[in-house]
């Protein structure tokens, strides 16, 4: 492991709120699960995930602007959100925290009906058919998310990729959950809500090139 990420592996361990249990600490479910009101945060508001995280833009803007929800960045990728725990600790953030962890996991760390909303941002497209199981977005994985969420929770999905847009919304049709706003270029769509106020490092980087930003806000069919 290169030097730098071994020194914010090292501190993030460090951090009261970042989670980096191992498998065999999941596996039967993470001693949070279904408690992550009580037994964490010590309230019972609203908790909000943010999928594949990165350095948790939408963990943190949203956390600091509503104070009486929770939010919960998760990822695999743990030099990128030490960036999140760090600010968080500087910040002293108290309705966040962080799950290093694969995502395939999220039914080990989370019970049902426990969750408010979900966001992904600019997750990796998996673009070769042989991957199409890994996006987060297809029917396995929205499976799995209505298996934690709440009735009427909303999931948010923002990506550069026209191709993770276009399949998201045929998955959206094929399966009858409701979509409720959709856009291919969202900073020409006229919205004003917090998917546009807050942008993460990537989505920056690809407005600089002029790269237009596509939107899903849905519901999932939870029968």
């Amino acid at each position: 492991m290169p030097k730098n990420k071994l020194k914010k592996f090292i501190e993030s361990t460090e951090f009261e709120n970042f989670f980096q249990p191992s498998y065999s600490e999941v596996k039967d479910g993470f001693y949070l699960r279904g408690k992550w009101a009580n037994d964490f945060f010590k309230n019972n508001n609203p908790i909000i995930l943010e999928l594949g995280c990165g350095k948790a833009e939408y963990t943190i803007g949203l956390a600091e602007k509503y104070q009486n929800n929770n939010y919960i960045g998760m990822d695999i990728k743990g030099s990128r959100m030490w960036r999140g725990g760090k600010t968080s600790i500087e910040k002293k953030i108290n309705n966040v925290a962080f799950v290093r962890s694969k995502i395939e996991l999220i039914e080990n760390f989370f019970g049902p009906k426990e969750i408010s909303g979900i966001w992904i941002s600019f997750p990796d497209p998996q673009p070769k058919n042989k991957n199409i199981k890994r996006r987060l977005t297809s029917p396995k994985f929205l499976n799995r998310y209505k298996n934690i969420l709440k009735p009427n929770s909303i999931i948010h999905l923002k990506t550069d990729n026209i191709m993770l847009f276009e399949y998201t919304l045929n998955v959206i049709n094929k399966y009858n959950h409701s979509l409720l706003f959709s856009t291919k270029d969202l900073y020409n769509s006229g919205i004003n809500e917090d998917v546009v106020l807050i942008q993460t490092y990537y989505e920056k980087m690809f407005l600089k090139k002029g790269i237009p930003i596509n939107y899903l806000k849905f519901k999932l069919n939870i029968e």
